[in-house]
């Protein structure tokens, strides 16, 4: 993989004016006729299910690591649900996910935290990395599934539907906060991983890079925030090893295994688990 700075890598216009304007948009949740405490709900139910459904249980555990297996109908809602976080399509997401671990803190890292707390959290975005050319070789499970590949190609079409229905439902209001003040919202926290985790926080294991257990970004997303737990046992479903780090997501997952929803689990050794 050929690697080059950020300051020699190009613009990404269409990814900086997609997020300069969801960014404005929801700016526009200041005004107090757009305030209702029922679009503030209907905001954080869809913070939930896009960011903690969607992307932590869905995108991140179950298909970029594949730390336990679930009927391929609930894959494919727990995709949906990621696909409505419009954080890219689901096979760009995980095929830049698995090229992070591969390559954790080093050059080919697509968000390298040694280039910076900005570089890791946003600035790589805005760019044209390599990494970009290399989702397809790390997603052959997916990339040639109809249903991926539909959510990969028309994930701003589904948010602008998702949008009219909640338009229909409470007006514009419900547009703002449900739409653009949870995409910003969402964004920011799942970014937090990649950048605050790799900087704040205790290491527990090795891990061969900066990865850290920051409490904080593990409350606000559903218990990624045990980042160093995560990069030692890539392939464990359960991030929080100790008592006290609290882990909702491997909560859900131990319901849906109750369910008989979720099978052959991996979890990290015991001694990991003292």
């Amino acid at each position: 993989m050929t690697v080059a700075t950020s300051e020699k890598l190009p613009i990404d216009w269409v990814t900086l004016i997609y997020m300069a304007f969801i960014h404005l948009v929801a700016l526009l949740a200041l005004l107090p006729g757009n305030f209702s405490w029922n679009a503030v709900g209907v905001a954080f139910i869809l913070y939930w299910v896009t960011g903690g459904f969607g992307i932590t249980l869905g995108f991140h555990r179950l298909v970029s690591h594949r730390s336990f297996q679930t009927p391929k109908w609930l894959e494919y809602i727990l995709v949906f649900c990621g696909t409505l976080a419009c954080q890219g399509g689901p096979i760009t997401w995980i095929g830049l996910h698995r090229i992070h671990h591969k390559y954790s803190d080093t050059a080919p890292d697509p968000h390298d935290s040694n280039k910076g707390f900005w570089w890791s959290h946003m600035g790589w975005m805005l760019h044209v990395i390599p990494a970009d050319q290399d989702v397809t070789r790390y997603t052959q499970d997916i990339a040639n599934d109809p249903f991926y590949q539909f959510c990969q190609k028309y994930f701003i079409p589904i948010q602008i539907v998702l949008g009219i229905f909640l338009y229909a439902l409470g007006g514009w209001s419900f547009v703002i906060w449900g739409i653009f003040v949870r995409l910003v919202v969402v964004f920011h926290f799942t970014w937090f991983v990649n950048s605050a985790t790799h900087k704040f926080g205790y290491v527990s294991h090795e891990s061969n890079d900066l990865s850290k257990n920051c409490w904080w970004v593990a409350l606000l997303t559903f218990g990624e925030g045990w980042h160093n737990n995560h990069h030692a046992y890539q392939y464990s479903a359960r991030h929080g090893l100790q008592w006290w780090e609290i882990d909702t997501t491997w909560m859900t997952i131990r319901l849906l295994q109750f369910l008989g929803l979720a099978t052959n689990i991996k979890l990290a050794p015991k001694a990991a688990d003292s």
